[in-house]
């Protein structure tokens, strides 16, 4: 994954209050090792309600 990529949660964070699906975009990443990523969610008027570092196998690529 790339910095400003898409991508889509795996599972859900509950200490973040994110369900598995939530779509959020790369904005650091931790070149580790292992290798981490900064993660923005926003709600749908683009203000950001969460942001969490997650490991490569926590999300998936998202096309849009």
């Amino acid at each position: 994954m790339e910095l400003y990529d898409v991508v889509e949660l795996r599972e859900a964070i509950p200490g973040e209050q994110l369900p598995a699906g939530a779509v959020g975009t790369v904005v650091h990443i931790f070149r580790g090792p292992p290798t981490a990523y900064e993660v923005e969610f926003t709600d749908a008027d683009g203000r950001t309600v969460a942001m969490a570092t997650l490991r490569a196998d926590q999300i998936i690529h998202r096309d849009g």
